[in-house]
Formats: structure tokens, C-alpha cells, sequence
């Protein structure tokens, strides 16, 4: 490409030989507005409250929200790591996380679509495009679940506590192979970091090198009752809720759970 497309003065001055160019329009772009948080260090507040805040979706000033930019390295993670060793080592904690997990993908690449432990690699999984569906959509019947997929689809957002419960529901209460929720979630969140991704599923589903155990599994009605107990963050993403409009269950909790434990338990022999 000739070198006086990178001048700052043509950057948006037409010439001649653009004229034959498709247009962002013309491959079938659209402008949207996409809100994101300013490009700077969180407030000193947010930082030192964060281990007692983090984990409670209707409290929007309760994580940094600084993904995004760690993401696209519009902040330094030198300078939010110094301030998170100065302010709350929590913080810290959850940053060191993401610099473990781009080590391991970086030595296991095959750990992008398969399991890291072996014994994990061949489970029967579920195929059910009708509660995948569901799921991706939002309609479980499980508010906390709901309230993260309607939002990570209406913002390419979605808080950390959300995304625990939703991919907790899909790999243990749904047994459907994880690697469905990280594509799904590579589409749709704006801080999709690959390592990142697949380390959290791995570790949810409990496939990886760091997972929770294989036979934990979340109840979703006791992460609402602890971090949305006035259903706040539900109301706020899914209006239905408590009418005869809102879903029941796809799945009870008793028979997803004790189904995936038994389908995980004679996999792995």
C-alpha cells in the first residue's frame, strides 16, 4: 500500500485511486457506538474496595472495568499492577491469573479447543441445539444466568460473577462441551482475550491445568441468594423476571448436577 495512506493529513482527505476501494459500508459495516470506560488508572476508591465489591453484578463501580483496555493495551498493565500491589493485592491476584493463563496457552496451544488434562479430553458431551439456544439467548429460567448472557449480548460486556454462573450452568447443569461457550463468548465480549477465555472455561469446566474441581458444581439459585439477593442486576437485564412471561427452568439443578458428575466420573476412567 503506498505509504501516503498512514500520513495523518490523508487519513481522511479522498484521492483518486480510493475511488475503486469497497467502502466499510459497502462490506456490510455499520457504525455503532460502543460505550467503553476511560482510558486511565481506576479511581483509588474502586482499587481499594475491589476484594469486598468485585463480586456483585448491580454494583457497577465495583470492578475497575479495565478489561478492555488490558485487552487492547490502551492502559499499562505495569502501571495498574502497581497500583493494585500498593492498593489491594486482590487485584493483583486476579491480574497475575491473566498473565498465568497467557503462559499456558503460549506453551499449549492445543489448549485452545482441547482439554489440558487428558482424562478430560473425551467426555460425553450433550448436543442439544434447543437448550444451547436458550442459554445463549438468555431464557434458562436461572436469573443470574439470564441477566449475564441478555447483557453480554446487548453490551459485549458482562460482569465476572455473571460469566461464573452462566459457564458453570452450560458445562455442568447443561453438560455441553465448553468449548461452545468460549466461541460464543469470543463473538460477543469486547475484552476477548483468547488465553484468558480459555483458561476460565477450562478452569470452570475443570479440564484445565488450574480448575476447579471436576465435581464442584455451582448451584446458580445460591450465587443469585449471595450476590443479587434483591435481584437488582436481574431486574435491571431481564424485565419479565416474576411474571408469567419469564421461562421455567430448561433444566433442574438436582438432575443437571448429579448427571454431570456421573457422565464426568465414568469419562475419566
Amino acid at each position: 500500500p503506498s505509504t501516503r495512506l498512514f500520513k495523518k493529513e490523508n487519513l481522511a482527505r479522498p484521492h483518486a485511486a480510493d475511488a475503486k476501494r469497497p467502502t466499510l459500508k459497502d462490506l456490510g459495516f455499520e457504525r455503532h457506538e460502543q460505550p467503553t470506560p476511560p482510558a486511565k488508572l481506576p479511581a483509588a476508591d474502586v482499587v481499594k474496595h475491589y476484594d469486598k465489591t468485585r463480586d456483585f453484578p448491580a454494583d457497577n463501580k465495583g470492578t475497575t472495568h479495565m478489561s478492555v483496555h488490558l485487552r487492547f493495551g490502551t492502559v499499562s498493565v505495569r502501571q495498574l499492577m502497581h497500583q493494585a500491589q500498593e492498593v489491594n493485592i486482590k487485584l493483583l491476584n486476579e491480574m497475575i491469573w491473566r498473565d498465568f493463563f497467557m503462559m499456558l496457552l503460549w506453551h499449549f496451544p492445543n489448549t485452545a479447543t482441547e482439554a489440558y488434562d487428558p482424562k478430560m479430553r473425551h467426555l460425553p458431551y450433550r448436543d442439544d441445539p434447543e437448550q444451547y439456544k436458550a442459554w445463549c439467548e438468555g431464557r434458562t429460567g436461572y436469573p443470574l444466568v439470564d441477566a449475564g448472557m441478555r447483557q453480554l449480548n446487548a453490551t459485549g460486556y458482562m460482569h465476572n460473577r455473571a460469566r461464573i454462573a452462566a459457564a458453570g450452568f452450560l458445562v455442568k447443569q447443561l453438560f455441553m462441551d465448553w468449548t461452545l461457550g468460549e466461541h460464543y463468548f469470543s463473538e460477543k465480549l469486547i475484552d476477548y482475550d483468547m488465553s484468558n477465555n480459555v483458561g476460565n472455561w477450562q478452569w470452570m469446566a475443570g479440564t484445565g491445568a488450574v480448575a476447579a474441581p471436576w465435581f464442584r458444581v455451582y448451584s446458580p439459585d445460591s450465587q443469585q441468594k449471595q450476590y443479587d439477593p434483591d435481584y437488582k442486576y436481574v431486574k435491571q437485564w431481564v424485565p419479565e423476571f416474576g411474571t408469567d412471561q419469564y421461562p421455567a427452568p430448561i433444566v433442574d439443578h438436582k438432575f443437571g448436577r448429579e448427571r454431570a458428575i456421573d457422565a464426568i466420573r465414568k469419562g475419566r476412567k
